[in-house]
Formats: structure tokens, sequence, C-alpha cells
């Protein structure tokens, strides 16, 4: 006869947990939190007194979440109608205290959350936004709806980014910057309005990109910034000059892509 394997919890006799709601094991849950209807807590989960799992979200394994977090609650968005959405949160990201994730607008969207994520006190995520893995929110940073955020990227204390912004892989966005337009992967900005201050050399260094490709993404920021040449232009530049890499593959796809335009180096 098979045993039958009864996940270890441990949670506190205050907590609100919807009949089904899909705990899993290992999970802990602090005192008058409160785990809403459809959704899933993935294994090794802690949640912190007074935290709320809104309904139609699913968390990964390993995630913690402090004291007064609210993941998954209807988007700030005045065309939501009460249509089932998603929140989508990945594996071991760290959730500091109330901060706030919505879910998305439209029906069957998603606004979604990558791994090892870590967003401290009061930072937000709106509807729709999608944010990759490895990315640091600083206190009080905040992400309007529809915005993209790439791995590795990391958003300065008070913060800004506008709605349907995207900010590429290992950028560094400088505290209590205004962010209106989309951020080419491995920059530096800082201020209010954003403007680029350099290449985020130290960063790529710290998450051990090699030497020579870190030349090459020297080059194409004095092509791209210093040439003087239009976006297009420089992006053509760039393929006739630099050698082919991932990093500049990937720049010169995100510069492609790009529909807000792109923030510039600061002026005079």
């Amino acid at each position: 006869m098979s045993s039958v394997i009864i996940p270890k919890r441990k949670i506190h006799e205050t907590a609100v947990i919807h009949p089904n709601a899909v705990i899993g094991q290992d999970v802990e849950i602090g005192a008058y939190a409160v785990i809403d209807e459809d959704t899933v807590i993935g294994d090794g989960c802690k949640i912190g007194a007074h935290a709320v799992i809104h309904r139609y979200t699913t968390v990964g394994k390993n995630c913690k979440f402090f004291p007064g977090c609210s993941i998954g609650a209807e988007p700030q968005d005045l065309k939501f109608a009460g249509e089932k959405s998603y929140t989508i949160i990945g594996d071991g990201g760290i959730f500091r205290e109330c901060c706030t994730v919505n879910r998305a607008t439209g029906e069957g969207n998603e606004t979604r959350i990558g791994n090892n994520i870590l967003m401290m006190a009061y930072t937000h995520v709106a509807h729709n936004c999608v944010v990759g893995n490895n990315v640091i929110m600083s206190n009080v940073a905040t992400l309007a709806g529809h915005v993209i955020v790439e791995d590795r990227a990391v958003i300065g204390g008070l913060s800004a980014v506008h709605q349907f912004c995207k900010i590429g892989r290992n950028v560094m966005v400088g505290g209590m910057a205004r962010v209106a337009q989309d951020i080419p992967p491995f920059m530096i900005v800082a201020g209010d309005p954003a403007f680029v201050s350099g290449l985020n050399s130290v960063g790529l260094s710290r998450a051990g990109m090699p030497a020579e490709q870190r030349s090459q993404l020297k080059k194409a920021f004095r092509i791209l910034y210093h040439s003087g040449l239009p976006l297009q232009e420089a992006i053509a530049t760039m393929e006739q000059e630099l050698d082919s890499s991932e990093p500049v593959e990937h720049l010169m796809r995100f510069l492609r892509n790009v529909e807000r335009g792109i923030i510039r180096t600061r002026r005079g």
C-alpha cells in the first residue's frame, strides 16, 4: 500500500487561506496573511504577516514575501472590467515590505516576473509588465503598465518608468530617474529627465562578460551616442564595424525594435 505524502507547512492560525488555493510543501504563512482563491504557492515559499496573494496568481518556488505585500491585485487601470487575467511569479523572488504587483488588463493576459528578482520596500509593478530574471528594484521604484525589463537590470530607488517603455539587459537606472523612453541594453542612465551617462562597464564586468565583448560594446556606445548618426544609420554602422557577438547582436536587435525612441546623452 502506497503512503500518502502530506506537505510540510507552518501556517499561523490567523492566516486566511481559500479552500481551493494550492499550497506547496514547506510553505510558511504568517499572521493575518491572506491567500485568495485560484492561487498557487510553490514549495518553500515564506509569506509574511499581513501579506496578500490575490486571485489568479501563481508563485514559483522559494519566494519570500515580507509583511504588507500585495501580489496580484486588480490593475489600477480604468480599462479593466473584471476580466480574468493573471500574475505569474518565478522562483526565488524576494518581495520586501509593502511592495505591490498588479495583475494584467485584458482577458487572458499576464503580468509576469522572472526568477530571483529583488523588489525592495514600496516598489510597484503595474499591469501587463514583463520583468526578467535577476532584476533589482530599489526602494519605491515604480513601473507603469506594459513596461518590459530585461534580465539583470537594476532600477534605482524612487525612479519612475513610463508606460510601454523597455529597459534593456544589464541596465543601471540611477535613483530618482524619470524614464520616458527605451533604455538600450548595457547602459547607465540617471536624472530627470533621464539621460545616458555611459556604458555599464562595472556591471558587465561583475556579470562575467569577457573583456573583448565589453570592448565591442564600448565601440557600439561611441557609434550610438557620439557619432551624431540617426538611430537607423547607427545600427547600420554597427553592423559593418563591430565583430559579431551575442551582446552586440542583442543590442542591435533591441534597437531595431524600439518604439518610443531611446534615451540620449545629456547635451551641453
